[in-house]
């Protein structure tokens, strides 16, 4: 069976806002990087190569936000696929903090875009079959974000 894609991360001074906890919008940068990781560490597809002449840009978003993180508190991050398309990928995410609890969970969906020389317009390209490969060692048929 295929594994997730995971990675830890320190919640930190700058991740909480003033009663100690995460401040959601740092989770969103946290699952931004997660993507970002993946698509480096993973699939081999570094972003600062990719927007050379492509993007993955978000286009659609569902979290929920199920517990607190405090400072100080490790978590560790998980990103699956749920569906590959041929320009497009959707992926489940959950990040849960050093006793197994769900912090945040939900789904990301990407779409590998061309940009243009002017960077004025973007276009859905298909992921090449090489990346296709990559991307499908990671879908997991899992349901209700259950691992």
């Amino acid at each position: 069976m295929n594994q997730p894609f995971t990675k830890q991360e320190k919640i930190r001074f700058k991740h909480v806002d003033y009663a100690g906890i995460v401040f959601y919008p740092r989770f969103l940068e946290m699952l931004n990087d997660l993507v970002e990781d993946w698509f480096e560490e993973a699939l081999d597809r570094p972003f600062s190569k990719i927007h050379e002449t492509n993007g993955i840009p978000t286009v659609d978003l569902k979290v929920q936000f199920k517990k607190a993180a405090r400072i100080g508190e490790v978590l560790t991050k998980k990103l699956w696929v749920i569906k590959l398309g041929g320009a497009s990928v959707n992926c489940g995410f959950r990040f849960e903090d050093e006793q197994g609890n769900t912090c945040l969970e939900g789904e990301v969906t990407l779409v590998n875009v061309g940009i243009s020389n002017g960077r004025d317009a973007i276009k859905a390209e298909p992921f090449s079959e090489e990346i296709k490969e990559k991307i499908k060692n990671y879908e997991l048929r899992i349901t209700n974000y259950e691992l």
